[in-house]
C-alpha cells in the first residue's frame, strides 16, 4: 500500500529538520526546554508572528490543543468549535479531559469554517444552570478540509466573542500551509487569539508541536501543567531543534508551498481526467473528491491509500515531500477507475 497521500503524517521529517535534530545532538546542554536550541527556536516563532509571546514545545498537537483549551475555560464551560474540527472528532475527548471537564459546542460551517450566524445563534442563547456556557472559540487554520479563513473571516468570528470577555484557541496544525496560502501569520495575535498552536509535525518536523501564548497572563505555572501533563521534554532541545531547522532554513514555508503546489496539481489533473468533482475548494494541501464507495474500494485494491471524511469525500493529503510523479500516478489511477 502507498501511503504518499493518506495524509501529511505519513512522510518523515524533512532534511532540515533531521540536520537540526543531528546538530543539536553532540555534546551536552541544559535540561527541559532551558537550552540554546529551544531559545534560538522559540525567538524564530516570535518573528514569524512578530508578537512577543511565551513559546513551549511539546509532543503532540491533541495534547497542545487540550492544554491551551484548558487554559482559557472552567470545567463547567464549553468551547465553541467547527464539529469537524480534530478537537470534536479525532482527540478522544481530550479536552474535557486536561480541562477537567470542559465541553465542546459543534458548529456547522462550509469546509470547515464556522458559520458566523450560528456561531452568533449559540451565543445569544441564554445561559441557564443546566448545560455548560460558551467561554471560548477554537478555530482551525487552514481548515479540516483545507480551507483557508481570510483575515476578514476570523476578525468577524473574534470580534462577538472577545467582546463577551472569552478566550480564542487557534489551531494551528497546518498553519504552514495557510501561510503558503496567503494568509499573513503577523496578523494572528493582533486579531486577538489568546494562545495559538504552532504546526511542525505537518510541516517536516517529527512530533512536535508549539503552544504560543500571547496572553502572557495564561503563562502563570504553565512548565508545572506541562509537567503534569507528562509534556515536558527532560531533552527538550529535541523538540525544539526541528523547528529550528525548518525556520532558519524557510523549509516550513517552502514545503507547505510545495504540498499546497501539488494539491492544486492532483486537483487539477482529478477535474480534467476523471468524471469525479471536488467536494471542497483546494487552498491548502488537501484534496476531497466526491468519490462512490465501489471506486474508493478499487482505488485502495490498486494501492493507494486514501481514505473517506466525515462529509463523505474521500481526502488526500499532499506534504513537503509529495513529488509531482506521484502525483501524476495517483492522476492515472484516479482515470482509470472514473
Amino acid at each position: 500500500m502507498r501511503y504518499d497521500f493518506g495524509s501529511d503524517n505519513t512522510a518523515g521529517m524533512a532534511p532540515q529538520a533531521m540536520a537540526a535534530l543531528q546538530d543539536a545532538n553532540p555534546g551536552f546542554a541544559r535540561a527541559y526546554g532551558t537550552d540554546d536550541v529551544t531559545a534560538r527556536a522559540a525567538d524564530l516563532i516570535r518573528q514569524r508572528l512578530d508578537a512577543d509571546a511565551e513559546v513551549r514545545f511539546v509532543f503532540s498537537g491533541t495534547a497542545a490543543n487540550a492544554i491551551a483549551l484548558s487554559m482559557l475555560t472552567f470545567p463547567f464551560e464549553a468551547v465553541l468549535a467547527h464539529h469537524a474540527a480534530h478537537v470534536c472528532t479525532d482527540e478522544t475527548g481530550a479536552p474535557g479531559f486536561f480541562g477537567q471537564g470542559v465541553g465542546l459546542i459543534g458548529l456547522p460551517g462550509f469546509s470547515g469554517k464556522i458559520d458566523l450566524k450560528a456561531m452568533t445563534a449559540i451565543l445569544d442563547e441564554p445561559e441557564v444552570g443546566h448545560r455548560q456556557p460558551p467561554a471560548a472559540l477554537s478555530l482551525t487554520q487552514a481548515t479540516e478540509y483545507g480551507a483557508v479563513y481570510t483575515v476578514d473571516e476570523l476578525r468577524h468570528l473574534i470580534e462577538p466573542v472577545k467582546a463577551r470577555g472569552y478566550g480564542v484557541h487557534m489551531d494551528g496544525a497546518r498553519l504552514a500551509n495557510a501561510a503558503a496560502g496567503g494568509f499573513d501569520l503577523t496578523r494572528i495575535a493582533r486579531l486577538g487569539v489568546d494562545v495559538l498552536v504552532f504546526g511542525g509535525a505537518k510541516a517536516g518536523a517529527p512530533c512536535s508541536e508549539a503552544i504560543v501564548l500571547f496572553d502572557k497572563s495564561l503563562a502563570r505555572r504553565l512548565d508545572n501543567r506541562l509537567k503534569q501533563a507528562g509534556q515536558m521534554a527532560s531533552k527538550g532541545r529535541f523538540q525544539a531543534a526541528p523547528f529550528l531547522g525548518l525556520l532558519e532554513s524557510g523549509a516550513w514555508e517552502a514545503g507547505a508551498a510545495h504540498a499546497n503546489m501539488m494539491a492544486g496539481r492532483l486537483a487539477e489533473g482529478i477535474v480534467a481526467g476523471s468524471r469525479f468533482v471536488l467536494a471542497h475548494p483546494v487552498e491548502a494541501n488537501a484534496v476531497f473528491v466526491r468519490m462512490p464507495a465501489t471506486a474508493h474500494r478499487r482505488l485502495n485494491e490498486a494501492g493507494w491509500a486514501c481514505y473517506r471524511f466525515d462529509d463523505g469525500s474521500v481526502r488526500f493529503v499532499c506534504s513537503w515531500a509529495t513529488t509531482e510523479a506521484a502525483v501524476d500516478e495517483l492522476i492515472a489511477a484516479v482515470r482509470a477507475i472514473g
